[in-house]
């Protein structure tokens, strides 16, 4: 049996391990990336990203077999979920959440109606058409930063998205 300060220092570990490789990633702290809006929330398209490995009900899930080959990476793909979709219509692949709460109300994890609401009371200017899911969780980010997150960016700007609000998990 595991004593709890045995898990601390396993953690405590695997912690470490985690910020070292993060740091090795070859980037040298800079600015925050901010970019202010070119107009009012009331007049802006905002997209919704999320870390849950969402996927529609007919997409193809996430490919969980990766992370469990290799606890560092994970699958770097990303799937598109409509502002139409609702609780029932997706399945969540992440191996680090209960997906329950999501099955229940998708809004915990990627809340579509919510924006919609803000949407219907002007207090943004509308809702993408598009909202993306990835698989969070992720030690080895490489593929995901450099691949993954161009191709959102282009199909957000495509979709003329002018801001996002991220859901990491």
């Amino acid at each position: 049996m595991v004593s709890v300060i045995d898990a601390y220092r396993f953690l405590d570990g695997f912690a470490r391990r985690t910020m070292r490789n993060w740091a090795s990633l070859g980037t040298t702290p800079g600015p925050i990336p901010w970019t202010p809006l070119a107009q009012p929330l009331a007049q802006s398209r905002i997209a919704i990203v999320s870390s849950a490995a969402m996927a529609l009900n007919g997409d193809r899930p996430f490919d969980l077999q990766i992370e469990r080959q290799d606890p560092w990476s994970s699958d770097p793909s990303y799937r598109v979920i409509p502002r139409s979709a609702r609780s029932g219509e997706v399945q969540i692949g992440h191996l680090h959440i209960n997906p329950a709460f999501a099955r229940e109300d998708l809004n915990c994890l990627m809340p579509l109606e919510r924006l919609a609401d803000l949407a219907a009371a002007h207090e943004i200017g509308d809702s993408a058409p598009s909202h993306y899911s990835y698989a969070g969780y992720t030690l080895r980010p490489e593929r995901l930063l450099h691949e993954t997150v161009p191709l959102m960016i282009q199909r957000m700007k495509e979709e003329r998205v002018d801001g996002v609000v991220l859901v990491p998990v």
